[in-house]
């Protein structure tokens, strides 16, 4: 059992929703970005998904892409990210995971990628545009270094699809919420709702929520039928914002959730 998947299990059975923030890497500065995750692992938070900037991001939404344009602008590449958690490795005791789109990791190179995340504590990664079919080019490699991809459904994933990769994800299934980007929503409709249920009836590995995700409402009527939740956007915009004591009192807010009675 790896260590992402020992801290979700710990979460699971206490009964209390999985928290996994997503921050962008370099916004602010590589500095920033260290700082940032001592402040959300010492919250208590689960896991920590970093996202890798990149020109073209197709996933994400304005929030998001705004803030890897700003880390672009600072001179943030997937190199440097990887080499400064291998500095600052001793002090990050809380799992992390990568979200990178496809090529930087060739750019850097497909095994230099695996060595690095390997040196740098890496739990999984997260490659939004490289269908499953096409992983095999890069999952034996980090394989071999302990590494798994953590795989995303979609509410238009068919049965089988969902199946297969949930079977083949690792940590959690990352559950998408909306047929488009990623940003703060209002509310989510019942056909959401349905359809976590239908992933989570389906899946052998814990199911994380994502996208549109942004308040501790949300994140109590998500963990009614799923395991926990990836918020991003909001969590960036705390950031930017320099709300932080707003993101802290959401993680207390979370940690305060009883998963006791779950559909």
């Amino acid at each position: 059992m790896s260590f992402l998947e020992k801290k979700i299990k710990e979460r699971v059975e206490r009964n209390k929703p999985v928290l996994v923030p997503y921050i962008m890497a370099g916004d602010g500065g590589l500095e920033e970005t260290i700082r940032r995750i001592v402040l959300l692992q010492e919250a208590g938070v689960t896991a920590i998904e970093i996202g890798i900037p990149f020109s073209d991001p197709v996933a994400d939404g304005p929030t998001i892409e705004r803030a890897g344009i700003r880390a672009l602008e600072k001179g943030t590449t997937l190199t440097k990210v990887l080499d400064k958690l291998i500095e600052e490795k001793n002090r990050l005791t809380v799992p992390l995971v990568i979200m990178s789109y496809v090529n930087p990791i060739f750019q850097l190179g497909l095994e230099k990628f695996a060595q690095k995340c390997a040196e740098a504590n890496i739990q999984a990664v997260i490659i939004p545009d490289l269908p499953y079919e096409e992983q095999p080019i890069i999952s034996p490699i980090l394989q071999t270094k302990g590494i798994g991809i953590i795989q995303l459904v979609t509410i238009t994933s068919s049965n089988e699809r969902v199946d297969m990769l949930a079977k083949n994800s690792h940590g959690f299934l990352y559950a998408v919420t909306v047929a488009g980007t990623t940003g703060v929503k209002r509310d989510f409709s019942s056909d959401v709702v349905k359809n976590l249920e239908r992933v989570n009836k389906l899946s052998p590995v814990p199911v994380l929520a994502g996208f549109g995700i942004s308040t501790s409402k949300q994140v109590e009527d998500m963990s009614k039928v799923v395991d926990g939740v990836v918020v991003g956007s909001k969590i960036v915009s705390w950031f930017d914002d320099g709300e932080e004591a707003e993101l802290l009192r959401f993680i207390d807010e979370v940690h305060s959730i009883d998963n006791t009675v779950r559909v």
